[in-house]
């Protein structure tokens, strides 16, 4: 009996002690799992749509300040697809309804028709402004702030419309009438005609606005302002900056004219109060590149403007006319 209950417990003890040793088999560690490496994300893309409203020297500028600037900051990442609407308002429309159906990430619009055609084509894409004066006109804000609170911002090439009158005092201190020729068409040409003709009556000058509907009866309403006037001012209007030839043509020699752009000038004018179109671009390229790469939200971005602006004068013009530069006035590259 004593044999059996010694074999029992002796049983009983290895028992015990192998499920001890498989308990402390089962507490080991396992062995981790080789790390399986980390996939690297794609790098993002983005295409950008560019719709120009006319070829033109200015707005040529600001567009390759623009890619120039994007291409800077994204490199490779950044396409572009660039139309231009060859001075044609509803070949705007037709160019970014084409970039809303592709789905581009971001609209950039060259100058003010442009913008309008953007802003009526989406309000989800975001949508950048060059070469636009005043943007509370051109959308139709009232009381506008400067941020215009939606899918649009951008950058503005409106000089200090008090100073461009100053200009015509400083140059034509002896003139009495100044006409205001510009497209009627054009939203924001009537904004600054309107503003300056008020700095140019308190500076005693006598004004009258000349506006031309296309270019059409823009050789007869020219003439018309050249006939009646001792000195005409034309602001930056997209319909006049493509066509100072006829400008030119009526005023060569004759009637002295202040334009709103260095472009303008170049082509027809004395002096501008000018700022750099390529600069403005790059300006705006900048914001792309916040707006695409999610740093900044394009209806928190306020509307930016020139940092800079030159006095600027037409040697050519200046010499056929027999006037004196003033001083500090810089020549217009020509070439």
């Amino acid at each position: 009996m004593k044999k059996k209950l010694l074999a029992l417990a002796l049983a009983s003890v290895m028992v015990l002690s192998l499920a001890a040793c498989g308990a402390k088999k089962e507490e080991a560690p396992a062995e981790a799992p080789a790390e399986t490496p980390a996939e690297t994300p794609a790098a993002e893309s983005y295409t950008v749509g560019i719709c120009q409203l006319a070829p033109h020297p200015a707005l040529d500028a600001a567009t390759q300040g623009f890619k120039d600037a994007l291409t800077d900051a994204l490199g490779d990442a950044v396409t572009f697809d660039e139309q231009n609407a060859a001075g044609d308002s509803p070949t705007c429309a037709t160019i970014v309804n084409g970039f809303v159906s592709n789905g581009v990430d971001l609209i950039m619009a060259n100058a003010t028709p442009a913008l309008q055609a953007a802003a009526s084509a989406t309000s989800d894409i975001p949508i950048l402004g060059t070469s636009v004066t005043e943007y509370g006109v051109a959308l139709g804000i009232e009381n506008f702030s400067g941020t215009v609170g939606t899918n649009v911002s951008g950058t503005s090439d409106l000089a200090p419309l008090d100073q461009q009158a100053a200009m015509v005092k400083e140059w034509f201190p002896e003139a009495k009438t100044v006409g205001l020729l510009y497209c009627s068409a054009e939203a924001n040409s009537q904004y600054q005609v309107d503003t300056v003709q008020g700095f140019l009556e308190e500076l005693g000058y006598t004004c009258t606005q000349y506006p031309f509907s296309d270019t059409n009866d823009m050789a007869s309403v020219t003439q018309n302002a050249a006939d009646n006037s001792d000195v005409l001012y034309v602001p930056t209007d997209n319909t006049c900056a493509n066509n100072t030839g006829i400008i030119d043509n009526i005023c060569h020699g004759k009637v002295p004219v202040i334009a709103g752009e260095e472009g303008i000038c170049g082509g027809c004018g004395v002096a501008t109060l000018s700022i750099s179109y390529y600069d403005l671009g790059v300006a705006t390229g900048k914001m792309a590149a916040k707006i695409l790469t999610g740093e900044a939200d394009v209806a928190e971005m306020p509307i930016e403007y020139a940092p800079q602006f030159t006095k600027k004068y037409n040697e050519a013009t200046c010499a056929d006319l027999g006037l004196t530069v003033p001083e500090g006035y810089e020549a217009i590259a020509v070439g």
